[in-house]
């Protein structure tokens, strides 16, 4: 069963990897309806923050909450998290296409093909549309898996430089569709270097060093 949640919390949350401290006692909420950017130079935290959000690695110490539930939910809980990853997971002898049927059909979407077209239409897919993946260029392959993240219209939409390899018009098309998921009441967490694309879409800019959130981003 898919559980449902109105915020999202993490206190104290900490994450080592061997001597390397990732994160150092974060404390941070994040609301339905809203969309925060992290920034922040390479290595200081954001892209593990996000990897903790989704469940796909667990803290050393601290909590994750998704409203009254704890990562001990997982199971319920994946269901309503869309992820996407800087390093794309996609199928590459798959199609556009067949890699959003295969994985609406997986997570068991219903009316999954409907679900994948619209999506095609929203993100101008179209051109390559039955293309193999592998002859995809980044921004194409981008948007791909954008679509698949959005699928099942998760509640939380974790989303790391979403707008790498994208042109002015495939990115004005991702900074409409991040709009209507914080109309539909979704918890939108960005990491992106972009301002520009930042200042489109951000209703909070937080800035992480070392593992912390050191001040609100100017």
């Amino acid at each position: 069963m898919k559980l449902d949640f109105e915020e999202v919390s993490v206190a104290g949350l900490t994450k080592s990897y061997g001597p390397t401290l990732a994160l150092a006692g974060v404390d941070l909420r994040f609301d339905a309806g809203t969309v925060t950017v992290i920034q922040g130079s390479n290595g200081s935290g954001k892209s593990t923050l996000l990897w903790l959000l989704a469940m796909l690695a667990y803290p050393t110490r601290g909590e994750v909450r998704y409203g009254q539930y704890g990562v001990s939910r997982a199971d319920g809980l994946r269901g309503r998290i869309g992820f996407v990853a800087h390093q794309l997971q996609l199928y590459p002898g798959l199609s556009g296409h067949e890699n959003l049927v295969l994985a609406a059909k997986l997570q068991s979407i219903s009316c999954a093909e409907k679900r994948a077209r619209d999506l095609c239409e929203a993100l101008a897919l179209g051109e390559y549309w039955n293309r193999p993946v592998r002859t995809y260029s980044r921004g194409q392959a981008q948007r791909v898996s954008i679509a698949r993240a959005l699928l099942h219209k998760p509640r939380l939409l974790l989303m790391d430089e979403p707008a790498t390899g994208l042109d002015v018009k495939s990115t004005a098309s991702i900074v409409e569709l991040i709009e209507q998921e914080k109309q539909a009441g979704a918890i939108v967490i960005i990491v992106t270097h972009e301002a520009k694309f930042a200042s489109m879409v951000a209703d909070r800019i937080l800035h992480m060093d070392r593992g912390r959130i050191v001040e609100p981003a100017a």
